[in-house]
C-alpha cells in the first residue's frame, strides 16, 4: 500500500516537473524574439536603418536564450536526479 502511494508522489513529482519545463522553455524562447523583434522593428522604423537593429536585437536574444535554455537544462537535471532519488 506504501509503495503504490510512493510510486503516484513520484509519478506527479515529474508530471509536475515537465509541465515546469516546458512552460519555462516556451516562456524563454518566445518572449525575448518577440521583444527582441517589437524592439527592433520600432528603432529601425525610427531611424531607417531596417534591418540594421532588427537583426541586432534577435542575435542578441538568440545568445541570451541560448544561455538561459543551458542554466535551466543544469538545474532542472538537477531536480530531475533529485526527484527520482528522494521519492
Amino acid at each position: 500500500m506504501n509503495d503504490h502511494k510512493d510510486e503516484k508522489r513520484q509519478s506527479a513529482f515529474y508530471y509536475v516537473l515537465a509541465f515546469r519545463i516546458a512552460s519555462d522553455m516556451i516562456i524563454a524562447t518566445a518572449a525575448p524574439a518577440i521583444l527582441a523583434a517589437l524592439g527592433g522593428k520600432a528603432l529601425d522604423e525610427e531611424l531607417q536603418t531596417e534591418p540594421l537593429f532588427f537583426t541586432i536585437f534577435l542575435i542578441t536574444a538568440f545568445a541570451i536564450t541560448a544561455v538561459y535554455i543551458k542554466h535551466k537544462a543544469v538545474y532542472y537535471g538537477k531536480l530531475y536526479e533529485k526527484g527520482s532519488r528522494n521519492s
